[in-house]
């Protein structure tokens, strides 16, 4: 039968519709678009993965998870720093309870971590954008978090150009600014960077770790809010 008479008929659907309403769901898509760039190093490193594993298994974590309708929400973490070079570390995991927040916890501190310089944080934000639109579940709410301890550097598409389409996809984007200095170059707070250059859609916020030690909770915070 010709392709279009099917798509005519009663029942028969095209097939990415198909897959899109078999596509289980969930009450939030998330991507963590996390820092690995040339300012970042090994013990830093290591802080920010081990804070991110604690902050997905955290009881009060779980709990905003269980809050929700579908009691669930699916989580994907890319790593940044390179122009264009933005990389999938962890692919799409389902976090229901404890059991399948440690699977995610383990998956993030077991992936090599990827090769990154400089900061394009608009290049990450595109990535985790295509990431959203390619994911094996459906939300109505879709988030990319960007965690970073500097502004938008040398991005193939700056930042608020791709905050604007990613807004536009029914994203919100909301930042993590880890301030290690002070000021930026341009002399404010990498939070009010991050105001202006990287958060955008419903409810977008900005929360500061005012260390690296502080990653953690700063980290909890910021799930907390964005699922419950």
């Amino acid at each position: 039968m010709p392709r279009r008479a099917m798509l005519g008929l009663p029942g028969v659907l095209a097939p990415g519709l198909a897959a899109a309403q078999a596509a289980p769901e969930v009450d939030l898509l998330l991507v963590l678009a996390m820092d690995a760039s040339g300012s970042i190093d090994s013990d830093e490193f290591r802080l920010q993965r081990e804070g991110l594993a604690e902050s997905v298994t955290h009881p009060a974590v779980l709990a905003a998870i269980a809050s929700q309708p579908r009691q669930a929400i699916a989580v994907a973490v890319v790593e940044w720093g390179s122009p264009g070079g933005a990389a999938t570390v962890v692919d799409w995991i389902a976090v229901r309870d404890a059991a399948s927040a440690a699977m995610l916890a383990v998956a993030l501190r077991d992936a090599p971590r990827s090769r990154q310089s400089y900061n394009a944080i608009g290049d990450a934000i595109a990535h985790a954008t295509a990431l959203i639109a390619a994911a094996p579940f459906r939300a109505e709410e879709k988030v990319i978090d960007v965690a970073g301890d500097g502004p938008d550097m040398r991005s193939i598409l700056p930042a608020p150009e791709a905050r604007d389409r990613a807004v536009a996809a029914g994203i919100t984007v909301n930042g993590l600014a880890i301030e290690v200095a002070p000021v930026t170059r341009r002399g404010e707070a990498l939070r009010a960077t991050y105001e202006r250059e990287v958060i955008g859609g419903p409810g977008a916020f900005v929360i500061a770790a005012e260390t690296r030690q502080d990653f953690a909770r700063a980290m909890r915070a910021k799930l907390i809010r964005e699922i419950a």
